[in-house]
């Protein structure tokens, strides 16, 4: 109903197969309370990891790497302090970092002193495939600096195979779009692997708890 209110004067098709689905919700989701604490204010993000011997992923990572920051600043969970992976590699050596690696002694602290970060988020793309069905896979972890503690994780594979993945990234267009141009329902799905990562992201995302 909401939906119908928000684009009421629209022309929409009269049905889509696509809304019948149930909308896909992430599920391997770990929280570590119902809200963040209150002491996490300034988080680093670190430059986004993928399997670099797959040319594929390093193309989607250039893609997806900056709709993940902008989705992360939509959500004003937190100030966000991104890293450059030339920062990186000039205080620690590497690059990027995920949360698998076994990471540079210093990393933590130098974050805290000369960042003036309290947490820090990992995010490693696991899964890209720019053509249909497209399929976008990513690995977050937030930990707090000082604690070491994982205060949010995420690991998720949204597959456009899935008919409830093609019904989240519709309902994603609908919800998001500026106008009220029509678009085929399966635009999204099969042509943009840049809008549906936007739509995986910020699925992923929203499961991040509040201050």
């Amino acid at each position: 109903m909401a939906i119908l209110m928000i684009f009421s004067g629209c022309v929409l098709p009269e049905h889509s197969p696509r809304l019948l689905a149930p909308a896909y919700r992430p599920q391997n989701v770990f929280l570590w309370g119902s809200r963040l604490p209150p002491q996490i204010r300034r988080v680093a993000l670190l430059p986004m990891a993928c399997d670099q011997d797959i040319p594929e992923m390093s193309d989607g990572r250039d893609v997806l790497e900056p709709i993940v920051r902008c989705e992360l600043a939509k959500i004003r969970r937190f100030e966000l302090i991104p890293l450059t992976s030339e920062l990186l590699r000039s205080q620690t050596g590497g690059a990027s970092w995920s949360c698998e690696d076994t990471l540079p002694q210093d990393l933590f602290s130098w974050l805290t002193d000369s960042r003036g970060c309290d947490a820090v988020l990992f995010c490693r793309l696991t899964v890209f495939r720019g053509y249909a069905p497209l399929a976008v896979g990513w690995r977050m972890r937030l930990v707090d600096l000082r604690t070491r503690s994982t205060l949010w994780a995420g690991d998720e594979v949204f597959d456009a195979g899935q008919p409830a993945v093609q019904a989240g990234a519709r309902h994603y267009q609908l919800a998001v779009r500026q106008n009220c141009a029509p678009i085929p329902d399966e635009w999204v799905i099969q042509n943009s692997p840049r809008q549906f990562g936007q739509y995986a992201a910020a699925q992923l995302l929203a499961t991040l708890p509040g201050l």
